[in-house]
């Protein structure tokens, strides 16, 4: 689905359904260096289950326009943007690791718009190391395979989303690859990172939200650890949900992914 924010084309997609905006309303909101594509099972899951859903890509990403947006805050104000451009009122907020960030902080800027608030691959701060950061910068390709290693509990994981056969490593290298060559005004992987990693509005943003919270985390998550997430699960009043899994949650764990999210909502 392609609406127009702000006078730039974006694209959401909408789990195989045409959305119909009288609907309880899901925004799926992706990573660093991801698009749309992160979210699909759970997203044709959630718009057959009575949603509308939009699993957004964000400027600058997948198939939407540029340009990249400088900073969480200028990303959480854009998803209101989005949702007034798509005519509606009150949305829930799923966002995965910088997505995450961005549903907080939308869900803090217009409280009464926010109905749910889920945080999956979640932490705050959300600070990245210095080596990591440089690597972006000087050695992208590089760089994501380092976080590829890190964002799955092990080296070969079972078959699981897409299907039997499926190689959830090499499809999330060949996503994330995908992105960066894709944007040819900066690099990408650099940009997202350092949003992640300056972002410093997580308490007070936590304060002023006032939906009903739940994080969804990897017990073995390396990118952002469950202890890194406990102090803004406090603040929030959050559920915490544990899953056996790395950061890369939806592809590594889909079923008790989709079963914490419908939990969530309800």
């Amino acid at each position: 689905m392609k609406i127009t924010v702000n006078g730039r084309e974006a694209y959401a997609y909408t789990g195989g359904k045409t959305f119909d905006a009288a609907l309880p309303c899901v925004v799926l909101i992706h990573g660093a260096l991801n698009d749309h594509s992160v979210w699909t099972l759970l997203a044709r899951s959630l718009a057959h289950h009575g949603h509308a859903v939009l699993a957004i890509d964000l400027p600058g990403h997948g198939r939407s326009a540029g340009p990249v947006l400088a900073s969480v805050e200028a990303a959480a104000d854009w998803v209101w943007a989005l949702l007034d451009a798509a005519g509606v009122q009150q949305a829930s907020l799923a966002g995965h690791s910088m997505g995450s960030l961005i549903a907080l902080e939308a869900a803090s800027r217009q409280p009464e718009r926010a109905s749910r608030l889920v945080m999956l691959g979640t932490a705050y701060p959300m600070k990245v190391s210095e080596a990591l950061l440089s690597t972006a910068r000087d050695e992208p390709l590089k760089a994501i395979d380092m976080v590829n290693a890190f964002s799955f509990a092990s080296m070969a994981s079972k078959p699981s989303y897409p299907g039997p056969g499926a190689w959830l490593q090499g499809g999330e290298i060949a996503l994330k690859r995908r992105m960066q060559a894709k944007q040819t005004e900066l690099n990408l992987f650099e940009h997202d990172f350092r949003m992640c990693d300056t972002y410093a509005g997580g308490l007070e943003a936590a304060a002023k939200v006032s939906c009903p919270t739940t994080f969804i985390l990897g017990d073995k998550d390396q990118m952002t650890t469950p202890r890194q997430a406990a102090p803004l699960a406090q603040a929030l009043k959050a559920r915490v949900v544990s899953l056996c899994a790395g950061h890369s949650l939806m592809a590594e764990a889909p079923d008790p992914v989709w079963n914490a999210v419908r939990q969530a909502l309800n």
